[in-house]
């Protein structure tokens, strides 16, 4: 009887020490699975190998659209300079000269030849290049991407930009779609498509390091792009697109101690270009607003020079030139200008953007600083002289 009555609590206690057997089982073996990392390696792959049509517009695998729908617009321009020069530099001798002429030994020619590269920016065969590319060509020569040439003619130069406009007459042309360089950020894709030393047309790929690059001395106005693709000699001219194709800038210098490229390029944007392209076309020059002053941006050195106040912002006026537009407004050498129209000026490049901005004949109102006095002129643009020596 006694051991009936204990079989209910061997039977409880036997139950009891299973469950708890098996929940110390079971969490023993979830604990693991528990405490280790998610990686969604699956997931990374998928997006890499599946990417969106939108990833393949913004991060390109590959350029060759781009290149193809750009290349046939890139042109190899092949320039000949015709030198006369004598055998010897005794025959410059006036004296000489005088009594004999170029009898004595008439000067020979010899034919200089140099490449670059070009853009056909209408079907109308226009075609934007550098200046330094054509200056002083006897013969131009436009070698197209499909093997045909032509004989080029110059429309308009701008030594001030360093571009030129050139025109062939040739059928089915294609011209390159312009883009807006002002969209341009550093760390952009671009690539460079011209005729280094002649070899043929060859594309190179960067990004752009730097954009509004001035004070380099290569052009009177200047606002380069700056890019690590491989840019070199008969580059010049060509074009730098970005990765839709579309001409964002004309491949115009690059930075080099050894003659080849060393990753520092230089290219004129294309919202400068077009308004030089514009002009030339439709008036063979470029017309520009002048106030006939040279001037400095105050550096600290300057202004302690000038005994100057260590936060004064403003021009010097360096010089002014006779009966320009700054000479008849009454402006000085000495004249620190501290605003043009009510907009503060800190730096030259400033006021020339603001003065170029407006179109001669326009009056602006002058605020500046003479003798530590506040005066107030008013002067009327005028004309910019063409330059009488080009800049190559």
């Amino acid at each position: 009887m006694r051991l009936r009555r204990l079989i209910p609590y061997f039977t409880q206690g036997i139950a009891v020490g299973i469950i708890f057997g098996l929940a110390v089982v079971l969490f023993l073996w979830l604990k693991p699975f528990e405490s280790s990392p998610v990686i969604k390696i699956n997931e990374v792959k998928s997006q890499r190998n599946n990417p969106s049509q939108e990833q393949k517009n913004r991060n390109p695998f590959s350029y060759a659209d781009a290149v193809s729908t750009a290349a046939p617009s890139v042109v190899n321009i092949h320039t000949t300079k015709i030198i006369k020069q004598r055998i010897h530099p005794l025959f410059d001798d006036p004296r000489l000269k005088r009594f004999f002429g170029d009898r004595i030994a008439p000067p020979r020619e010899r034919r200089q030849n140099s490449l670059g590269s070009g853009v056909i920016v209408s079907p109308q065969g226009y075609i934007l290049t550098n200046n330094h590319v054509i200056d002083g060509a006897d013969e131009i020569l436009v070698a197209l991407n499909d093997g045909r040439t032509a004989r080029a003619e110059v429309i308009g130069t701008d030594p001030e930009t360093d571009l030129a406009v050139l025109h062939i007459t040739l059928d089915q042309l294609q011209g390159i779609t312009m883009g807006n360089s002002e969209e341009l950020r550093v760390g952009d894709v671009v690539l460079a498509i011209g005729n280094p030393f002649g070899v043929g047309q060859t594309v190179t790929q960067g990004i752009v390091s730097a954009t509004g690059r001035k004070q380099l001395g290569l052009s009177t106005f200047e606002n380069f792009i700056q890019t690590d693709a491989a840019i070199n000699p008969g580059n010049s001219g060509g074009a730098l697109v970005n990765p839709y194709g579309e001409l964002v800038g004309i491949n115009t210098a690059i930075f080099s101690r050894s003659g080849g490229s060393e990753g520092i390029g230089f290219a004129i944007p294309t919202d400068l270009a077009k308004n030089v392209l514009t002009q030339l076309i439709e008036q063979g020059r470029v017309v520009r607003s002048w106030l006939g002053i040279e001037t400095q941006s105050i550096t600290p050195a300057l202004a302690e020079s000038f005994g100057l106040a260590d936060d004064i912002k403003g021009i010097l006026v360096a010089g002014v030139m006779r009966n320009s537009p700054g000479a008849t407004a009454g402006l000085k050498p000495g004249d620190i200008i501290t605003h043009i129209d009510k907009k503060e000026i800190n730096l030259s490049s400033d006021a020339m953007k603001l003065i170029l901005e407006a179109p001669p004949g326009t009056t602006i109102n002058l605020q500046l600083l003479r003798n530590a006095e506040i005066i107030n002129l008013k002067a009327t643009l005028g004309n910019r002289p063409t330059p009488l020596s080009p800049k190559s």
